[in-house]
C-alpha cells in the first residue's frame, strides 16, 4: 500500500515557474511515477510519467518542454517542475503510481488527493 500526498500547488501569473511535490509513505522504486491534472466538468489529463529509476520521462505534448518530473528515490518523492506556466495550465494536480506505464487513470493504483495550481493572466 502507497500512500500519496502532493504539494506545492498555488496561485501563480502567466509565465511563473512551480515545482509540485508527491511525497510517498512507502518506497515508490517498484512503480512507475505519472502526474494528471483535472479541471471540474472534464475528465482527467494526463501530464506526464517517469520510469522506476528516473532514466526515461514522457510528457503530453500540451506540456512538453515546459514541464520535468524527476524523482528521489531515496526521499520516495517525485516533483513536477512547471515552467512557463499558462492560464489553461490550470486544474487540480494529481500524482499517481502504477506497476506498468500508460497514459490512461485506470492504470495506476494508487492516488493522491490533489494539489491546485492557479495561473492568472
Amino acid at each position: 500500500q502507497v500512500q500519496l500526498v502532493e504539494s506545492g500547488g498555488g496561485l501563480v501569473q502567466t509565465g511563473d515557474s512551480l515545482r509540485l511535490s508527491c511525497e510517498a509513505s512507502g518506497r515508490t522504486t517498484m512503480y512507475f511515477m505519472a502526474w494528471f491534472r483535472q479541471v471540474p466538468g472534464k475528465e482527467r489529463e494526463f501530464v506526464g510519467i517517469i520510469s522506476r529509476t528516473g532514466g526515461t520521462t514522457n510528457y503530453a505534448d500540451s506540456v512538453k518542454g515546459r514541464f520535468t518530473i524527476s524523482r528521489d528515490n531515496a526521499k520516495n518523492t517525485v516533483y513536477l517542475q512547471m515552467n512557463s506556466l499558462k492560464p489553461e495550465d490550470t486544474a487540480a494536480y494529481f500524482c499517481a503510481a502504477g506497476s506498468d506505464p500508460g497514459r490512461r487513470p485506470s492504470v495506476y493504483a494508487y492516488w493522491g488527493q490533489g494539489t491546485q495550481v492557479t495561473v492568472s493572466s
